[in-house]
């Protein structure tokens, strides 16, 4: 079993930037693939970006492309996701998720294991 837990959020201008960190417990963590994704009321979870087990394999929301990168530091059992040019609309609860079978992909039913979030706001 792997738990996760989310840190790094908060109040940012626009054009600033935070990085976000999911760390896990399980010895099984290198085995799995992990997701962001992120919700602000009233709307579904959406997906943000994800990488494979090995890190070999990254996916991103075109909202967040060529703006946030997603690594991961497996001997730390951490994921990152450092946001740049923060804007307005990104302002949202970011959920970190592991994929027990690996791949991590853009589908909230793909995932097992979910954090608590941290909440990100972005000021104009």
């Amino acid at each position: 079993q792997v738990r996760v837990v989310e840190s790094g959020g908060g109040l940012v201008q626009a054009g600033g930037s935070l990085r976000l960190s999911c760390v896990a417990s399980g010895r099984t963590f290198s085995n799995c693939g992990v997701g962001w994704f992120r919700q602000t009321p009233g709307k579904a979870r959406e997906f943000v970006a994800a990488i494979s087990r090995g890190g070999l394999s990254t996916y991103y929301a075109d909202s967040v492309k060529g703006r946030f990168t997603i690594s991961r530091d497996n001997a730390k059992n951490t994921v990152y996701l450092q946001m740049n040019n923060l804007i307005p609309e990104d302002t949202a609860g970011y959920y970190c998720a592991a994929d027990f079978e690996g791949r991590g992909g853009s589908f909230v039913t793909s995932y097992d294991s979910w954090g608590q979030g941290t909440q990100v706001t972005v000021s104009s």
